[in-house]
């Protein structure tokens, strides 16, 4: 693993941020929490909630009151990680354009605050998990367990295969919302984890590469900041290539999911591979971004669509 050192820590932050005082906006709230990557697991939690509804053949209604804790409690449980993530990072966010504008940087937010809110969204997610079944919770701990301690606080700031490893918190949710309902092993919330491990990593790699010199500056060895772009567009390719046999382990979904997600494959492959015949690698970046954020919402709603008829019922 690429590795490289660090001389940041989040208590030299805490000098520079926590002496300001302003209003607490809800722009503040948002930027907290991440509202962007809850919104987008949660995505994933209900696809997971639904299918496991649908090959089990019980009825939504049957299941309501599962579904309001399931969303709930993923959801604090996520923002929960997301909070203690901005306090954890609070000395380096500045460095980058993306995130100086947080409220644990600005100081519209103290740090023992936002600590104290990462914990308790955090505690009260898992409590309402408890409520569903203890599957759910340990998916839902080894998610908030992985990109909290493993991503955020090892790995990131010290090897290039940090986005593998905080791969495998955004792959979790999927698993959350089927455990939910039915605790026991099926190949579609498994395959449903690997699209969304591999998923990640294309998506990411491309983010790295758009904000480079940020994260250069902050001194976290994302790939591109290490290994050049030309290696990371070699490493997307690759990752975006193990997505094509996927949708055939997913085959109990039917013949339109298994096309219309082997479409979206071909589609983000040859884009990625006309990375190597552009000559502005940024603006390939951002296309490799946009569309893995079109690829995830078309593929969950595929899901959906092609099994609406069961979980109403």
């Amino acid at each position: 693993m690429d590795k490289i050192e660090t001389t940041s820590s989040p208590e030299v932050a805490t000098l520079n941020v926590t002496d300001k005082k302003s209003h607490v906006t809800f722009a503040d709230v948002k930027a907290l929490v991440k509202v962007g990557i809850v919104n987008s697991n949660l995505i994933t939690v209900f696809t997971g909630f639904w299918l496991a509804l649908y090959f089990t053949n019980t009825p939504f209604m049957a299941k309501w009151d599962v579904f309001l804790l399931t969303i709930i409690g993923s959801t604090l449980v996520i923002a929960g990680g997301c909070i203690l993530n901005n306090w954890y990072d609070v000395d380096i966010d500045p460095k980058m354009t993306r995130t100086k504008t947080r409220p644990t940087v600005t100081g519209n937010i103290s740090l023992n605050l936002a600590l104290t809110l990462g914990i308790i969204a955090t505690i009260l997610g898992f409590s309402l998990l408890m409520f569903t079944t203890i599957e759910a919770v340990l998916f839902a701990f080894m998610g908030w367990f992985t990109y909290v301690v493993l991503y955020t606080m090892w790995s990131k700031r010290r090897y290039t295969l940090n986005t593998a490893i905080g791969s495998f918190s955004g792959a979790a949710p999927p698993l959350i919302g089927w455990a939910a309902v039915d605790p026991t092993f099926s190949v579609i919330p498994f395959g449903f984890f690997i699209i969304m491990f591999i998923w990640q990593t294309p998506h990411f790699l491309a983010l790295a590469m758009k904000k480079c010199k940020e994260y250069k500056s902050a001194g976290i060895p994302m790939l591109p900041v290490v290994r050049g772009f030309e290696f990371t567009k070699r490493q997307i390719v690759i990752y975006i290539a193990c997505l094509l046999p996927l949708p055939f382990f997913m085959a109990p979904l039917g013949t339109i999911f298994m096309v219309v997600a082997t479409i979206l494959n071909i589609g983000w492959l040859v884009i990625a591979i006309r990375g190597f015949f552009m000559k502005n690698d940024l603006k390939w970046a951002n296309v490799i971004f946009i569309y893995s954020l079109n690829y995830l919402t078309v593929l969950c709603l595929v899901m959906v669509l092609v099994t609406i008829n069961s979980p109403f019922s």
